[in-house]
């Protein structure tokens, strides 16, 4: 069919101004116009009832891990893409820690073409590419061979750079792009191998842990850094009280700062650490009920901008290891929209309007995905379908993702994506009302 017709469902769309009740046409993979709820739908059209739903532009998730090439037993672009669309996810930002790692044009064209071969409705992939040779922080990758390859910002993100003159000169080098430097605030000499939020929890637990300075050490360099060259920092995974206040800072003084949270860091506590479940083993760790207070604040106050799962799927066996030396990570595209919903919405954190700017709109701005994060006529087909009162259960044997390690197994959430759009393509994976 080349034309579908949405009905019945609750459009949100803060790039027009529109929170209410609307028809969308889609005709050859893009939005034709958006309609009156009482307006026919065309003869020729396929229909698809929203009705009690709500009808966003689709959600972008800026920090995924899929794996591929090299640990393609983890995750590949296929699983992951069809994991994302299952979740509600219409395009994902891949990071470039592969193997070998995208630090150069060939490896991002191999991306992006294994991505258009996947059979069926699957979620966009837009690479990141390096910012050093190897992620190795020595030497600079070739970023504008890489942008005109296709990716849309840089970041060495499990490899935080750690030299302040180098990664001066990359917010140099990719601000002459138009790339934003994307990221993982850690300074290893402060982390120390840690393995868990430093505080009480890990000296009860016998673990070795990471203070929230390590992060926030990085955050305050990366922030000045933006400050002088004018460059585009975007800050992952926010985790820590101190690094919402240096961000909050930095933007009153008109830095170019961004930053993203991720749905277990304002949904779990140090304490869930107590098991020894290595599901709940990340980087960064999982903080303290204080971190968790701020950071739901700033979604509040709009001091962060998105959220990202920071999807990172690992095997049976290696998390079967010992806490210590399990892998950092989780997985997260099917789960996200849920916790989201259930923690942040239905908890009056925020109302759904913010939710789809964090998860939509904003996303698509920073990254610049052009046509993307809005319904406006002539923009990408690209929609998520949610019913955010729908109850549902986790089960993390029934995921599509290749990998299973979750901490939310059983967890019971109320908030689901019923139907995923991609370029005018339904993905069904998830029925409406069951």
């Amino acid at each position: 069919m080349t034309k579908l017709f949405i009905t019945g469902g609750y459009v949100i769309d803060s790039t027009q101004g529109i929170n209410g009740g609307k028809n969308v046409l889609i005709e050859d993979g893009r939005i034709t116009a958006l309609l009156n709820p009482n307006d026919a739908a065309p003869d020729d059209a396929q229909i698809y009832d929203a009705t009690g739903c709500v009808v966003a532009p689709g959600f972008i998730d800026m920090h995924v891990h899929l794996r591929e090439p090299g640990h393609e037993y983890k995750e590949t672009i296929e699983s992951g893409a069809i994991a994302a669309a299952a979740g509600g996810w219409t395009s994902i930002c891949a990071m470039p820690n592969t193997d070998p790692v995208n630090d150069n044009a060939a490896v991002t064209r191999f991306i992006i073409e294994q991505a258009a071969r996947v059979n069926g409705v699957c979620a966009n992939v837009f690479p990141i590419g390096a910012i050093t040779k190897g992620s190795k922080g020595s030497e600079l990758a070739e970023m504008g061979e890489m942008r005109d390859a296709g990716i849309v910002a840089v970041s060495d993100d499990g490899h935080p750079v750690p030299n302040a003159g180098i990664m001066r000169r990359a917010m140099e080098y990719a601000h002459g792009f138009d790339l934003p430097v994307v990221d993982h605030c850690e300074d290893r000499s402060l982390s120390g191998g840690g393995v868990m939020h430093e505080g009480a929890w890990s000296l009860r637990l016998g673990l070795r842990g990471s203070p929230s300075l390590a992060e926030e050490a990085d955050a305050e360099r990366d922030c000045h850094l933006a400050e002088l060259t004018g460059a585009h920092v975007h800050l992952c995974h926010v985790s820590t009280r101190g690094t919402v206040d240096i961000v909050r800072r930095a933007k009153s003084r008109g830095v170019r700062v961004t930053c993203e949270v991720t749905p277990h860091h304002f949904t779990l506590t140090d304490a869930a650490v107590e098991g020894y479940d290595t599901n709940m083993k990340m980087n960064p760790p999982l903080r303290t009920q204080d971190d968790v207070e701020t950071i739901l604040e700033a979604l509040r106050d709009n001091t962060i901008d998105a959220i990202a799962t920071d999807h990172a799927p690992h095997h049976a066996d290696e998390k079967a290891l010992e806490f210590d030396h399990a892998p950092f990570g989780i997985i997260g595209l099917e789960t996200a929209l849920g916790l989201a919903c259930d923690r942040l919405v239905h908890q009056g954190v925020i109302d759904l309007n913010r939710l789809v700017e964090l998860c939509s709109t904003n996303p698509a701005r920073i990254f610049k995905l052009e046509g993307r994060g809005t319904l406006r006529p002539g923009s990408h087909a690209d929609l998520t379908i949610f019913d955010p009162e729908q109850t549902w259960t986790v089960d993390a044997d029934k995921l599509k993702s290749k990998s299973r390690n979750t901490p939310f197994h059983n967890r019971t959430l109320r908030g689901k994506p019923v139907a995923t759009i991609v370029g005018g393509i339904q993905f069904a994976q998830y029925d409406k009302g069951k």
